[in-house]
């Protein structure tokens, strides 16, 4: 059974950059997409961007399309979103999700999450 670690969050201003980690361990992380979600205060847990799982296709919500990249090395069992101006709104917690191919997001493994706060 895989298990996920995120890192990499804390307090940010807006405008500036930041790269979440997830590192995998106690499975074939290889094996397995992996997807970045987000809960934002008071709000449902929400799909952010997802690699597949030798990162050949990328995945994003259209509001992050243009400002975030999600990649992977699977040499190094970790993931990373790297989260360039973003804004106060995206304040959240960001959760890393590892799945197998064609299996929905729910039943894939989470990590504890990482707090992201993003300053005006």
């Amino acid at each position: 059974q895989v298990q996920l670690v995120e890192s990499g969050g804390g307090l940010v201003a807006a405008g500036e950059s930041l790269r979440l980690s997830c590192v995998a361990s106690g499975g074939s992380f290889s094996n397995f997409g992996v997807a970045w979600f987000r809960r934002a205060p008071g709000k449902e847990r929400v799909f952010v961007a997802a690699i597949s799982w030798i990162g050949d296709h990328t995945y994003y919500i259209d509001s992050v399309k243009d400002r975030v990249t999600i990649s992977r090395d699977n040499a190094k069992n970790t993931a990373y979103l790297q989260m360039n101006n973003p804004q106060p709104e995206e304040t959240a917690v960001y959760y890393c999700n590892a799945a197998p191919p064609h299996t929905d997001w729910a039943f894939g493994t989470w990590g504890q999450g990482t707090q992201v706060t993003v300053s005006s």
